[in-house]
């Protein structure tokens, strides 16, 4: 491929303290068979605007399409091509961002997706399992998916939305300053409304952080689940909500305006 330039890194602010957790346990990944359909082996491609199968409400917004990105994203207004991680809250488009870095599937596992039915709801998800990283390299891999659940049996527009990781071994492209899937600019993770609202992971952007046994390893926290490595975020009448667990509880910095989290140990 020919030389890409870097994308302008935009800094986002959320503080967070978190409880230190113990090393991932198993299926964090719920069955990949779920999501078939395959976005061709590609570079930097997306889909079309593809149907999640029901309507959500983000932050106002109705909606019932998506782009699935290969970069380890989802965004709602637009495909996004962009290849180096930027901050999350520099996005003009609502995105659901589980593992934002330069993905490559012309070598390797492509990404699949699609909608089926996971305890009884409906969903729509994405799996990256077995992904490597620009450019063609499947020395390292990473496994993880993005699970979004319909909630109208709470109330019209509710939903759930859930990163989930059972491998994380490289972080970097090499167009993004990586050497063999680590250094330069690393992976984000995250999501934002598109206008203001957003959380991104701490560790986002931060050498070796989200890596296997690094200081913000992807697979050793969980958020709203018993499961190491699978962070669930609940959506109510259009604004993420926390509902907490007996653990101590996380207030997220302004970019969250408020919003509130728990993780926990494990027991």
């Amino acid at each position: 491929m020919s030389q890409r330039p870097f994308a302008k890194l935009a800094l986002a602010s959320a503080a967070i303290f978190i409880l230190a957790a113990p090393a991932a346990e198993a299926g964090a990944i719920h069955d990949a068979g779920l999501f078939t359909t395959v976005l061709p082996a590609n570079d930097d491609g997306s889909t079309a605007s593809v149907g999640i199968g029901f309507s959500i409400d983000f932050y106002g917004s109705s909606l019932g399409s998506l782009f699935v990105n290969n970069n380890g994203n989802v965004t709602f207004s637009g495909p996004l091509s962009t290849f180096t991680p930027f901050g999350i809250t520099g996005v003009s488009t609502p995105m659901l961002a589980p593992f934002f870095a330069d993905v490559d599937t012309r070598a390797g596992n492509t990404v699949t997706y699609g909608t089926n039915v996971l305890g009884g709801k409906n969903v729509f998800g994405v799996n990256w399992i077995d992904v490597g990283y620009f450019s063609s390299h499947t020395d390292k891999l990473n496994s993880f998916q993005l699970i979004i659940t319909d909630r109208s049996d709470v109330a019209a527009g509710d939903f759930d939305f859930e990163f989930n990781y059972d491998k994380i071994e490289w972080e970097t492209g090499d167009a993004s300053g990586g050497t063999g899937g680590l250094g330069g600019v690393s992976a984000a993770a995250g999501w934002t409304n598109g206008t203001g609202t957003y959380y991104e992971f701490p560790g986002s952007r931060a050498n070796g952080a989200f890596l296997d046994g690094g200081p913000d390893a992807l697979i050793a926290s969980r958020l709203n689940s018993t499961v190491d490595g699978q962070y669930i975020f609940r959506v109510r009448n259009g604004a993420v909500v926390s509902v907490p667990e007996p653990a101590t509880l996380v207030l997220l910095g302004l970019g969250l305006l408020g919003v509130t989290v728990t993780r926990r140990r494990a027991s």
